[in-house]
């Protein structure tokens, strides 16, 4: 019988694979038999979501200058702009890090942090700095930096609360029968 799994981002694939279906970490694949491993591709299917909302964070990051010397010009120019030093590579190393390996609720709540800090000047002055980045990385020189910023800024909001809608920790089954119960009453 296949497990009920409810996707949990904050417990790791690896972690609910082994409380959910009792499998070790290091288990030869050839000691799986088909419910394991149709097991494992629903586990990772509750899953899903939440790693990829956190992967395109990540995309998202990536795309901005390295926060080496090349881009400390812009990592300053964007803390002037923002109002904000959330969004510092300094400040968001750990969460990135701790992104990388699936557990992306932290970077996510930061970064809202960091969006929600920002008046809208500071806004529209941040996705300046943003957008001339990207148009510089990304060789689009006749599109427009601000429209370029704002629509990354907009991107990166609207994807860390994907990461943490994905991560409903209220998702029990009590919750799961109320809604059920809520739409069979319709």
């Amino acid at each position: 019988m296949l497990p009920e799994v409810r996707p949990h981002v904050s417990s790791t694939l690896a972690d609910q694979l082994e409380h959910r279906l009792g499998l070790a970490p290091h288990l030869d694949a050839g000691h799986l038999d088909v419910e394991g491993v149709a097991g494992i591709a629903v586990v990772a299917a509750a899953h899903s979501d939440g790693y990829a909302a956190t992967g395109h964070l990540l995309g998202l990051l990536a795309a901005l200058p390295a926060p080496a010397e090349a881009g400390e010009r812009f990592w300053s120019d964007l803390w002037r702009s923002s109002g904000t030093a959330y969004l510092l590579p300094v400040n968001i190393k750990a969460l990135v890090l701790r992104s990388l390996a699936g557990e992306g609720t932290a970077l996510a709540r930061q970064i809202l942090s960091a969006v929600d800090e920002m008046t809208p000047p500071q806004r529209i002055a941040a996705g300046e700095v943003i957008g001339q980045a990207l148009v510089e990385s990304d060789h689009f020189p006749d599109l427009k930096t601000q429209v370029i910023g704002e629509l990354w800024l907009r991107d990166l909001e609207l994807t860390a609360w994907r990461v943490l809608h994905a991560d409903r920790r209220r998702d029990d089954a009590a919750g799961r029968k109320a809604f059920v119960d809520a739409w069979t009453s319709v």
